[in-house]
C-alpha cells in the first residue's frame, strides 16, 4: 500500500447541495443507491427550494466518486447546474448506520 492508497481510506465527511433540475427525477434514489454501493453513510433529501441537499461519510477515496457523481452525472434527466461542498473534516469514526432518504 502506497501513500495515496493510504489517504483514499481516511474518512471524510462533508454537505452537499446541488442545483439545477434535480427534483422529480430520482436524484436523490440514485444518490442512495450509490452511496450505499459505495459504503458511504450519511443522509441526502428534497429541499423546500428545489434543490437536493445531504451530508456523506466515508473514506476519502469513495466520497471523492461521490463528489465526481454528484458534480457531473447525477440521475438520468437531471440537469446539474452546481454543486457545493462545505464542512469538509476528517472524522475518526462514521457517525451514521447507513445512508438514508430524509422527507
Amino acid at each position: 500500500m502506497g501513500v495515496q492508497d493510504l489517504q483514499d481510506h481516511v474518512l471524510v465527511q462533508c454537505d452537499f447541495e446541488i442545483f439545477g433540475q434535480v427534483q422529480g427525477c430520482g436524484f436523490t434514489k440514485c444518490c442512495r443507491d450509490n452511496c450505499l454501493a459505495l459504503s458511504i453513510k450519511g443522509w441526502v433529501k428534497n429541499s423546500k427550494q428545489g434543490t437536493i441537499m445531504g451530508k456523506m461519510q466515508g473514506a476519502k477515496g469513495d466520497v471523492g466518486k461521490m463528489v465526481d457523481w454528484l458534480s457531473k452525472t447525477g440521475s438520468p434527466g437531471c440537469k446539474i447546474d452546481k454543486a457545493e461542498f462545505t464542512n469538509w473534516g476528517t472524522c475518526s469514526r462514521l457517525a451514521f448506520t447507513d445512508f438514508a432518504i430524509r422527507f
